[in-house]
Order: C-alpha cells, then sequence, then structure tokens
C-alpha cells in the first residue's frame, strides 16, 4: 500500500514538475478561430479544488495566472454562446477580482490583436454578478450603459470594462481552477 501511495505521488509530482518550469506566454493562451468547436480532452477528471492540492496546473493552451487558468478564444460570439463554450470547456466566462488580474485580462486580450472581449459579468435585477458565482467586489467600469437594455460585460483592452447587448458577438475569456494532484 506505501508503495501505491509513494508511486502515485512520483507520478503527480511528474506531471506538475514542467507546467511550473515552463510558464507559458500569453500568447500561447489564444486559441484560433478554427479552434473553437474542439471537445475538451479526452481524460479530463473532475477538478479539485486549489488550497488541498499539493501541485496545480493548467492544461495545454491555457495561461495560469493568481491560482486559475485563462484562455484567450479568437472567435466572436454572443455572450451566451461564449459562457457555452467556456462551459463545453469545463470553464466559465472570467470573472475579474482585482486591478492586477484585470490587467493580466487586458494584456491577453492585446496579445491576441483584440481590444474586446467578453468577460463573465452579467446584471440580473440591477444587481451585477458574475457568472462563476464569484463575489463582484471589484469594480473597473469605464462607462456604464443602461443595466436593462445592456445587462452582459465586456473587457477593453485600454480601459475598464464597459457594458452591452448580450448579442453581440465578440471574442472571450474563459477561466477555471487548475488540474490537481
Amino acid at each position: 500500500m506505501k508503495t501505491v501511495l509513494l508511486l502515485s505521488l512520483l507520478v503527480c509530482a511528474a506531471f506538475a514538475a514542467p507546467a511550473a518550469d515552463e510558464q507559458k506566454a500569453p500568447e500561447a493562451a489564444v486559441e484560433a478561430p478554427e479552434e473553437h468547436v474542439a471537445a475538451a480532452p479526452a481524460g479530463d477528471v473532475e477538478e479539485a479544488a486549489a488550497p488541498q492540492s499539493r501541485f496545480n496546473f493548467c492544461p495545454d493552451g491555457w495561461f495560469s495566472y493568481n491560482s486559475r487558468c485563462f484562455k484567450f478564444i479568437n472567435t466572436p460570439l454572443s455572450w451566451y454562446n461564449a459562457e457555452e463554450h467556456c462551459n463545453s470547456l469545463g470553464a466559465n466566462l472570467a470573472s475579474v477580482s482585482n486591478p492586477r488580474e484585470y490587467s493580466f485580462l487586458q494584456q491577453m486580450t492585446q496579445t491576441a490583436g483584440q481590444s474586446i472581449a467578453w468577460l463573465g459579468g452579467f446584471n440580473l435585477q440591477g444587481r451585477w454578478m458574475w457568472i462563476d458565482r464569484e463575489g463582484f467586489y471589484y469594480t473597473n467600469w469605464y462607462s456604464q450603459s443602461s443595466t436593462s437594455s445592456y445587462p452582459c460585460m465586456y473587457l477593453h483592452s485600454s480601459c475598464g470594462w464597459r457594458n452591452t447587448q448580450c448579442g453581440s458577438g465578440y471574442c472571450f475569456i474563459c477561466s477555471k481552477s487548475p488540474f490537481s494532484c
């Protein structure tokens, strides 16, 4: 039994080690338009909570930042379809928890050659929320339009976020917890 446990730990460490040594550039986090319909890799396992894990790493094509994995999808979709696509990858549209994280997402958007990208913010009955259920404690509005007509949030790469109609077609950013072992 001890041998099996030790072997499991070594295998886990071996898989996690390359991810720690190879920091991916934001360019690697951009998905080409023709890849947006690809299914999640076979063998994906249910993700464990990061604080309980000793090793965390992001899947290929995702960029790690502040204990989350992010991927820029360079295919314009409506907010709803973008969220559906993120769900198919085991993720949600990205939430933002602080100014540094927002700056990172702006840089990711610029690296992809874009100036606008959907975020996971939406307005429901006069209250802004994140689709991934994170607390909405940090705000960075550049301008805010009527929430009844424009309930979906997008990032602007040169300033704060804005809101617009959910049916507009924009590229988007997905985020999820890293794989753990």
